[in-house]
């Protein structure tokens, strides 16, 4: 998700520099993207710093790396409440927004949720880069966001994993609509990385909804069944 962003950036006219824990990957994504990677401790300052870090060290990498921003911080991990708290510690003087692209990177463009905490000129810059490539931008609030991601992500993956794990195989002349949907579903979301998927489940809830939504499925007779059934109309 980094190299997207920075591709994006730099197709609207930015220069880039990466930097990583893993100082080889920074000078792949250099070499993929164009522009340069930089060491971790670096003291250069820049001046928009964008954060694209798995969830759980979010918070942590803002605090880090915010104070080399002159202008603007963003990030791109996923989660907001705890991004943008983090970055009003960090750099306040700074303008801030949280981004989550909805969508993998090789599937962009794509809609982006926005949160803009203290907007100005760098952040109206990003954000016109990003719309400038196809996507589409949308204004929501950290609390809103996050509760959406409980049923878009943590409810919807735990619930395409557990028919993963529960269903057997069987030959493709069976498969019906949505059990052929659903596979197509199991395909994409085995097909991602694993940390990716859990770090989502240890940020959201959601997942212990689908199991109790399940348990009461298997547990309902005839008119019960018909009573949940209903409410979902």
């Amino acid at each position: 998700m980094g190299q997207w962003f920075a591709r994006t950036l730099r197709d609207a006219g930015a220069s880039i520099a990466f930097t990583d824990t893993d100082a080889e990957a920074a000078t792949r994504a250099a070499d993929d993207v164009g522009g340069r990677a930089v060491p971790t401790d670096t003291d250069e300052r820049f001046d928009v710093v964008c954060l694209a870090v798995p969830m759980p060290v979010a918070e942590a990498a803002i605090g880090e790396y915010a104070p080399n921003a002159t202008e603007a911080v963003v990030d791109v991990t996923g989660s907001m409440t705890g991004p943008l708290d983090a970055m009003e510690a960090a750099a306040p003087e700074r303008q801030r927004a949280s981004l989550h692209p909805l969508f993998a990177p090789e599937n962009a463009p794509g809609s982006i949720a926005v949160v803009t905490a203290s907007g100005g000129d760098l952040v109206d810059a990003v954000l016109d880069a990003l719309a400038a490539a196809g996507n589409d931008t949308f204004e929501t609030t950290a609390e809103e966001h996050d509760t959406a991601m409980e049923s878009v992500q943590a409810a919807a993956h735990a619930a395409v994993l557990a028919y993963a794990k529960a269903s057997e195989d069987v030959p493709d002349r069976f498969q019906t609509p949505v059990s052929a949907g659903l596979q197509s579903l199991v395909d994409q979301v085995i097909g991602g990385e694993a940390h990716v998927y859990g770090d989502i489940q240890r940020t959201f809830d959601g997942a212990d909804g689908v199991a109790v939504a399940a348990r009461a499925i298997a547990d309902a007779d005839g008119a019960d069944f018909a009573a949940l059934y209903e409410d979902l109309s």
